[in-house]
């Protein structure tokens, strides 16, 4: 796993080519996901560090509707954010 790529804006991990963002030239970003930059530019330019954790933390927690999350609640998806964000590249 150590080669894997996450998105540097995110966190998220890009195990699939579709989830690869798009460059300006339309070529595939391996730096960020489709869902933080789809068309050469952020979706949200304008969002802090909090905004992001915030947003990012429900898609984490396991649940019927989730079953890929990883965290049995928010509180715990928001720590891990908070220690892993702001080691990524659009944080730094």
């Amino acid at each position: 796993m150590e080669n894997m790529l996450y998105c540097q804006s995110c966190g998220m991990p890009m195990t699939d080519a579709e989830l690869f963002g798009k460059n300006a030239d339309g070529s595939k970003s391996e730096d960020y996901c489709q869902y933080c930059y789809p068309a050469g530019a952020f979706i949200n330019p304008d969002d802090t560090l909090e905004e992001m954790i915030e947003s990012c933390a429900p898609y984490m927690v396991k649940s019927e509707e989730n079953p890929e999350g990883i965290c049995a609640d928010v509180d715990i998806a928001r720590k891990m954010l908070q220690e892993h964000l702001p080691t990524l590249k659009r944080w730094k």
